[in-house]
């Protein structure tokens, strides 16, 4: 079996690369990468990386992820996080590839205190979530056999993630205001690429199974209550820091 990994170097494609590597012949790819394409910034030469691979499994762990960011270059977070998966789409049905992608709970409204259901209607509320909730759907019209896991909170040891903030920003200050009121799932990129293998795995002999799923750690918790766990394991790991007041705050004091 062939795949093709996109986005090989972020946190969750780090751990793919892991992951994947038993399933057969990976070829991993990043936006530096120069025997194919991997430069989502490109549609068309991502497309025909998909086109002289044809793999039979594609993984895109490719995307802008700068949430705060996407805000002030929307046409180039839509580039990424849709346009781009738009012709991996087309050239995936061309090839007859498989097509496992990831998404993000911001393309929902953000209110509630239950965990979403894949069946609950979407309604982003900034230009990030806007962008992968329409590589969502240029996926599903352009490329019946995908998966799309939903994911959230997504943490690892390599790349950044509000955990590694948290610690960071600790070491540097006396005292932090964090939010209590948001409610999400933290989850480790090595499990979600383990899932993502045994997934791949299933839908080659299921064909059934495609569709939109919800893969997420079990549990709910706030970042108040995420962040003091990070402090407090810090602490047991005998990492010094300079914090000694945490704060809970409301969403509304980050307008």
């Amino acid at each position: 079996m062939d795949i093709l990994l996109f986005g090989k170097t972020g946190q969750v494609g780090w751990e793919l690369q892991r992951a994947l590597a038993p399933l057969g012949n990976l070829i991993a790819l990043d936006v530096h990468s120069t025997d194919y394409c991997g430069d989502f910034s490109n549609p068309e030469g991502v497309a025909e990386t998909v086109k002289k691979i044809r793999p039979d499994v594609i993984v895109n762990a490719a995307a802008h992820t700068a949430v705060d960011k996407a805000e002030s270059e929307p046409e180039f977070a839509q580039l990424l996080n849709a346009t781009s998966v738009e012709s991996i789409a087309k050239a995936a049905n061309e090839v007859g590839a498989w097509v496992i992608h990831y998404s993000t709970d911001y393309v929902f409204p953000g209110t509630g205190e239950i965990p979403w259901l894949e069946t609950d209607a979407t309604a982003p509320l900034n230009v990030y979530g806007e962008t992968k909730l329409a590589g969502e759907k240029a996926l599903q019209e352009h490329c019946a056999k995908h998966l799309i896991f939903r994911t959230s909170w997504v943490y690892a040891g390599k790349g950044n993630n509000f955990a590694k903030t948290m610690l960071r920003l600790a070491k540097e200050r006396e005292e932090l205001a964090v939010i209590n009121d948001q409610f999400g799932a933290p989850t480790g990129a090595e499990l979600l690429a383990d899932c993502t293998a045994h997934a791949i795995r299933v839908a080659l002999n299921k064909p059934e199974v495609a569709g939109m799923y919800h893969l997420v750690a079990s549990g709910t918790t706030t970042w108040h209550d995420y962040a003091a766990l990070v402090f407090e394991e810090a602490r047991k790991a005998g990492i010094p820091l300079a914090l000694n007041k945490l704060n809970a705050v409301p969403a509304t004091a980050y307008p």
